[in-house]
């Protein structure tokens, strides 16, 4: 399991409502998520750097959601930056990753050794394993290259060419009210996960990740447009978050059991000593069943619509 993010850090900025009117154009509201996303990126910069478990837990978080709104919103934003953009951010996440993923097996390897006291001389070398990963961290968020990232990726935000791009169906796009594409492309995804998931006991680890990730997009989604569901028809949209929440703990939890293993079979190859054997089949059919059943439920709901 994650370790659960310390809640009294002040360097921490969280993800919070966005507020989009529904009658608000679709770039404007595109404009709206993203900078909020990048702000809650930048916000957690320092911390992260200075090594802070939950800040970085929250970069990462605010920019999946910079990733997935910028998903969200294409065609209509692609344009001669966005590829660049995406690589960069990209490289951005594979730096937030891998701390992150040992942040995850440390956890996991502290829970075990409470049933298995002799794993603990194993702490150092996953330990320094993460020191590794935090120093090579650091120094990406402090480089030049990152530094150039957040000012393009935040002109690219409020000018880049997708805001000007010429032909009469993106322009249209750009102009149309929020809540109209945004009830298309959430009832897409939603059928799009939906149909993907009926594979899911015969998944491999990394089709299993991609379905993870989809689950992601269409939750992190659903709260960019809170604000566009009058408060008593919110009701469905909460179920559906809710079933997606549990299916994206128990995915996230086989995605991080297969990652834990991962790192330590790969220190086993360098010659370090580090049991951790935490994926067995009972547990990943748990899981898996956890999972769905809360796609099953989600099923039975309606089509997402604003």
């Amino acid at each position: 399991m994650a370790p659960s993010p310390p809640s009294k850090s002040n360097a921490v900025l969280r993800a919070g409502r966005m507020r989009i009117d529904p009658t608000m154009a679709c770039d404007t509201a595109f404009r709206v998520i993203a900078r909020r996303c990048l702000s809650e990126l930048t916000a957690n910069h320092e911390a992260t750097c200075k090594g802070d478990p939950a800040a970085l837990y929250q970069m990462r978080v605010a920019l999946t959601r910079l990733r997935t709104a910028i998903l969200f919103f294409s065609p209509m934003v692609a344009d001669s930056q966005r590829t660049q953009i995406r690589q960069e951010l990209k490289w951005l996440n594979g730096h937030l990753g891998a701390v992150r993923d040992l942040d995850v097996a440390i956890a996991q390897l502290k829970a075990a050794d409470k049933r298995r006291p002799r794993a603990v001389p194993y702490y150092r070398s996953w330990n320094g394993k993460r020191a590794d990963a935090q120093r090579l961290l650091a120094r990406a968020l402090r480089s030049a290259r990152y530094r150039r990232l957040v000012k393009n990726l935040s002109g690219w935000i409020d000018h880049g060419p997708w805001s000007i791009e010429a032909g009469t169906q993106l322009a249209r796009e750009r102009a149309s009210p929020i809540v109209i594409y945004s009830a298309r492309k959430l009832t897409r995804w939603q059928e799009k996960l939906l149909k993907k998931r009926r594979k899911l006991p015969k998944m491999s680890t990394r089709k299993r990740h991609r379905l993870r990730l989809l689950n992601k997009k269409l939750s992190y989604s659903i709260e960019f447009f809170e604000g566009l569901f009058p408060d008593k028809g919110f009701a469905k949209q909460q179920a559906a978050l809710k079933y997606l929440r549990r299916a994206k703990r128990s995915l996230g939890q086989l995605n991080d059991d297969a990652n834990s293993q991962s790192l330590a079979a790969a220190l086993q190859r360098e010659g370090i000593e580090a049991p951790l054997k935490i994926l067995t089949r009972k547990r990943e059919k748990r899981l898996i069943r956890t999972t769905t059943a809360a796609y099953e439920k989600l099923a039975a709901l309606k089509p997402l619509r604003a």
